[in-house]
């Protein structure tokens, strides 16, 4: 089980490549990378904020609920934080199970937890300007469900 908070870019596909390699117990490995994404059009740049340590902290306690609720064989949680360009990776998740549903619902857990809950704080900048990115009711939703 691995978590990084980071400023470096990474690649998604060599991440990918070298998670749980070689682990034959495994029959399902799921996951997701999340972009920074321009809904505005003019979006300069996300700054991304964290307070070293309470950030890692944080995010290995839910890895650990999410390892021991689905049997995860491995898991691995990257975040990026810094400024981040329009269309660069922003996060990675990805679960190892020997069965795809507990993979799946492993990542998507993951994922509603730090969408809603990690201890990162966003802000857009933009050519007009900046703004803190705000929480959404859908993003709390979702966590609510598990």
């Amino acid at each position: 089980m691995q978590v990084r908070v980071q400023q470096a870019a990474f690649d998604p596909g060599a991440e990918l490549a070298g998670f749980a390699v070689g682990r034959r117990d495994i029959g399902a490995i799921v996951s997701f990378t999340g972009v920074v994404r321009d809904t505005s059009g003019d979006l300069r740049h996300m700054m991304i904020e964290h307070y070293p340590g309470m950030t890692e902290r944080a995010i290995t306690g839910i890895l650990d609920q999410a390892v021991a609720r689905w049997s995860l064989a491995d898991a691995l949680v990257i975040h990026r934080f810094g400024a981040l360009e329009p269309a660069a990776p922003i996060m990675m998740v990805a679960t190892a199970a020997a069965h795809r549903a507990e993979a799946f619902a492993a990542a998507d857990f993951l994922m509603d937890y730090l969408k809603s809950r990690a201890p990162f704080w966003k802000k857009e900048v933009t050519v007009s300007g900046a703004a803190w990115v705000a929480a959404k009711d859908a993003d709390e939703a979702a966590l609510d469900r598990w």
